[in-house]
């Protein structure tokens, strides 16, 4: 790096990915994206939440081998392979969202953090599952991600990687607060976030026009409530009939959006993510130690759903 405490970050987004499209297709659109960051200098790339198959949680399937198709059982694969590899050449890292099925039998919605050295440093599990279990047929499509996907049982860790503090969580994670502020209380100045949004939200749709809005208002204050850096990651655009939201985007501690992706498909937006700009924000307006009261939020972990004062 050129300098010790920021790094060049790359918001890798996709296009729709078929549902017969292989992964050795996919890889190539994402060595395409990797080299594409290399030349504007990038040092980290950042792909989005599954970034190697279709969203299938879309559809209801019901045979196992169907479902286990979309998983990768190792990371990396033979088809991945040239990804890691590829990295490793340029000294790039990268973060990467894939279906992770492990060797006992658990099915992850997971993102990995690679060093520009090929090591894998991190691994996420997503934590917030979306959707529903079983097929509703009043949908346009199915959102059967608590069907297919089970919540990661590791929560929201930080890794020192990249000459800073980062932390990762996935598309549903990115709307709760509780994400950001426990990374938030391990010192977190970079958040990457990848993520599958439709545009159409089938239990309220008043909320389809909002989309965008919310996208940004969720990562924007996470980022300033917790002075941290925030790239969220999308893959967009019209996938199997479905219209996802793209604006992937790369947040400052401030909580302003420095770059943005412009259109749904492959495209890359590239910021400086100066490390030091978060103490601006730790060591002032948001000193945890000084200025938190964790006695008063009790509620946060000690509770769980709705209890309004007795009448």
């Amino acid at each position: 790096m050129s300098d010790a405490r920021s790094v060049v970050v790359g918001a890798a987004q996709l296009g729709p990915i078929a549902r017969d499209e292989p992964r050795a297709k996919v890889v190539e659109r994402l060595l395409v994206l990797l080299n594409d960051a290399h030349r504007r200098g990038v040092e980290l790339v950042v792909f989005p939440e599954l970034a190697l198959t279709t969203f299938f949680p879309r559809w209801s399937l019901d045979e196992r081998a169907e479902i286990d198709a979309f998983f990768e059982r190792e990371m990396p694969s033979d088809a991945t392979r040239p990804l890691f590899d590829e990295a490793k050449r340029l000294g790039i890292g990268f973060c990467l969202g894939y279906a992770e099925l492990t060797a006992d039998g658990h099915h992850y919605n997971t993102q990995i953090l690679v060093e520009r050295d090929g090591t894998v440093v991190g691994k996420f599990r997503k934590v917030h599952i979306p959707g529903h279990e079983e097929t509703e047929t009043w949908r346009k499509f199915q959102h059967l991600e608590r069907r297919y996907f089970e919540p990661g049982p590791d929560g929201f860790e930080v890794w020192r990687a990249f000459g800073g503090l980062i932390g990762m969580a996935i598309c549903n994670d990115r709307r709760w607060p509780e994400t950001y502020r426990v990374m938030g209380l391990q010192g977190v100045e970079l958040i990457l976030i990848g993520y599958n949004t439709p545009l159409h939200y089938a239990p309220d749709p008043s909320q389809d026009v909002l989309q965008s809005f919310h996208n940004h208002l969720v990562m924007q204050s996470g980022a300033y409530q917790n002075a941290t850096w925030v790239v969220g990651v999308a893959k967009g655009g019209c996938e199997e009939g479905v219209d996802s939201l793209a604006e992937s985007a790369i947040i400052a501690p401030s909580g302003r959006i420095v770059a943005q992706c412009q259109s749904n498909g492959d495209e890359l937006a590239t910021a400086r993510c100066d490390l030091d700009a978060c103490k601006s924000y730790k060591d002032t307006l948001f000193d945890f130690d000084r200025y938190r009261m964790p006695e008063h939020y009790r509620r946060i972990t000690d509770q769980r759903g709705v209890q309004a004062p007795e009448p």
